[in-house]
């Protein structure tokens, strides 16, 4: 499990589309990393616990913590371990002949992550690494603008997809579909290109499984954005895509202010209102509401003729 020389290490950061400010850092910390015998050894078992069943889809797979004084290191070590797992990775996608492009874009969120952390805190450091776990070890991929991960409905979903008439095995797959940040506007062309080409690529590279439905769990599923945007909005153009899974009754307000604002932290009084989405979740907030996770569905693929 080794990490790229110091000259090597800047081109793999630029190609996981890390920012370029934070590539300088992560050079200049690589050989604390590598010549440290206790670091050295707990990035190895990290990488091993990432790798750890590759591509099995649901596997209880969970990066360890560095026990290190906080700091630039302990913020960055998930980075030298998405880093030298890399090669692992690389090679478990051209098994499944994934594309060098699918391939690229889908490890980028790793620079997305980095963005992410620095929007919010202004230094670096990755945000979720937990959240990047699946795109190493081959769950999920970004076709387009939307990423599709697959994944098992889950005891409650699987009801609602049973009262629904779908006629599941326990052991069912679907796939998880994902909005991520810095992609442009989530417009119906886009949706509509993204989910074709979800339909064409695990049928080809998954061939043993099936993914009859698409499940969505976001807070741009509430339906109460219905009242502040317009019928033709893209978001409620995308809420119109899945038919209602569940309804989630645990208040989730520091969702919606962290992926439009960058900080769940930030306090409602001041959030901008610059956009429509801005000032719905920030109007309705400031008026006492709440926002909640939406549960949603609807079927990825036509079913067969009995």
């Amino acid at each position: 499990m080794e990490l790229p020389d110091a000259d090597e290490l800047p081109e793999t950061l630029i190609d996981l589309a890390v920012p370029h400010e934070d590539i300088e850092v992560l050079v200049r910390m690589r050989r604390r990393v590598t010549d440290d015998p206790e670091l050295s050894r707990f990035l190895g078992a990290s990488v091993e616990e990432l790798l750890r069943d590759p591509g099995t889809v649901g596997a209880d797979v969970e990066l360890p913590e560095l026990d290190w004084p906080a700091g630039p290191l302990q913020r960055c070590f998930p980075v030298y371990v998405f880093v030298a797992a890399l090669p692992h990775t690389r090679a478990h996608h051209r098994e499944r002949g994934i594309p060098d492009d699918v391939s690229r874009r889908t490890l980028a969120d790793l620079g997305r992550n980095m963005a992410g952390h620095r929007r919010r805190y202004g230094r670096t450091g990755v945000q979720a690494p937990r959240w990047l776990v699946r795109h190493f070890r081959g769950e999920l991929y970004q076709l387009g603008r939307l990423q599709f991960e697959r994944a098992r409905p889950g005891a409650r979903t699987g009801r609602v997809l049973a009262a629904a008439g779908l006629d599941l095995a326990p052991d069912a797959l679907c796939l998880n579909l994902h909005i991520p940040d810095f992609h442009g506007p989530l417009t119906p062309a886009a949706c509509d290109r993204s989910l074709e080409l979800a339909r064409e690529f695990f049928p080809r590279h998954f061939p043993e499984e099936e993914h009859p439905v698409a499940v969505c769990h976001s807070w741009l599923l509430d339906p109460q954005l219905k009242r502040y945007l317009p019928a033709d909005s893209n978001i409620v153009r995308f809420q119109e895509r899945f038919r209602t899974g569940r309804e989630d009754t645990d208040e989730s307000d520091t969702e919606p202010v962290r992926f439009v604002f960058g900080d769940p932290d930030l306090p409602v009084e001041g959030l901008p209102r610059r956009t429509a989405v801005e000032r719905a979740v920030g109007d309705h907030l400031r008026a006492g509401g709440h926002w909640y996770i939406g549960h949603g569905w609807f079927p990825l693929q036509e079913p067969k003729p009995a």
